[in-house]
């Protein structure tokens, strides 16, 4: 399978859509037997997904993203969209006390999550956080300013994004049950035929690789889980999570392994998965401080 390519298989219960995107392999489920209206769900999700990804993907060296990081602290005209998730992300910051910076992304200079036993030197850090902090970040409805060194990484919230851009355009185009999952990060339309759940697996990470799912019945909303499952070092029996603190530039200690939780949209769901795992040992007692709409945070927590 292409980058730009995706299938369309039965499964016994409906179709699925499967693509890659984002770094991730993706999949649609959708309710229905209706090859033809599986067509459409797949042209319109892909194509939003991928355009999605080529604009704010770091890795794409002519997107948005790219022209912003390379900017040499010249202002960029950005649209509506880009001034919406930038919006997005100071919230981010904003509720973490700076510990979600947008920003941070260049600390993978000195950090590389491969499952091995290379922890980033002191040094290297220390020459990477002057170019971490938000606050130094300029931007408006019409442009941004980065100062000169600087780069943003929308690698954090992208996905979650993309989810729900992609939930919202379903929506419009049919009734039919449908499940976006986008690397783990997913969310439903609403309940299948006869109110049944979607059934989703959240990775384990303290399971076998032959059995290394939790399974979650899901009718509506969204699902998205962060945590350590493939992205670690390990050394000297600590395992260390690619959750990195903003402001010290090294990993989270006494972390949970994996949160996942529900809510209402997927970027909303990310946002409280990730601020739980930031707050290191006290993961558990933040997100049972959480409330949507009044009602206690549904979530999963894996030590």
């Amino acid at each position: 399978m292409t980058k730009r390519d995706y299938r369309i298989n039965s499964t016994g219960d409906g179709l699925s859509i499967t693509f890659d995107a984002m770094a991730s392999p993706c999949e649609i489920l959708l309710d229905s037997h209706d090859v033809t209206l599986a067509q459409k769900i797949a042209t319109l999700a892909c194509q939003e997904v991928w355009r999605i990804e080529d604009k704010f993907s770091r890795y794409n060296n002519h997107g948005l993203c790219a022209q912003i990081n390379q900017s040499q602290g010249l202002s960029v005209d950005i649209d509506l969209e880009t001034f919406q998730l930038l919006q997005f992300a100071n919230q981010c910051y904003q509720l973490s006390d700076g510990l979600f910076d947008l920003t941070a992304g260049v600390l993978r200079r000195a950090w590389r999550f491969d499952g091995s036993d290379h922890i980033a030197k002191q040094s290297q850090i220390d020459a990477l956080l002057p170019l971490v902090d938000w606050q130094k970040v300029s931007f408006d409805a019409n442009s941004i300013t980065l100062p000169s060194g600087m780069e943003l990484d929308f690698g954090g919230i992208g996905k979650e994004y993309a989810v729900d851009r992609v939930i919202l355009l379903i929506k419009h185009l049919t009734p039919t049950a449908t499940l976006v999952n986008l690397g783990g990060d997913l969310a439903a339309t609403g309940p299948r035929q006869h109110q049944q759940n979607w059934l989703v697996g959240i990775e384990h990470p303290g399971l076998d690789a032959f059995n290394n799912q939790l399974i979650v019945s899901l009718q509506q909303g969204a699902l998205a889980t962060s945590g350590d499952a493939k992205r670690f070092l390990l050394r000297d029996g600590i395992r260390y999570s690619h959750i990195l603190n903003a402001k010290t530039g090294r990993p989270m200690t006494n972390a949970a392994r994996s949160v996942t939780v529900a809510a209402p949209q997927c970027t909303q769901a990310g946002l409280l998965a990730t601020l739980a795992l930031l707050q290191g040992s006290d993961t558990e007692s933040f997100l049972a401080e959480q409330t949507i709409a009044n009602q206690p945070l549904k979530y999963w927590l894996i030590r």
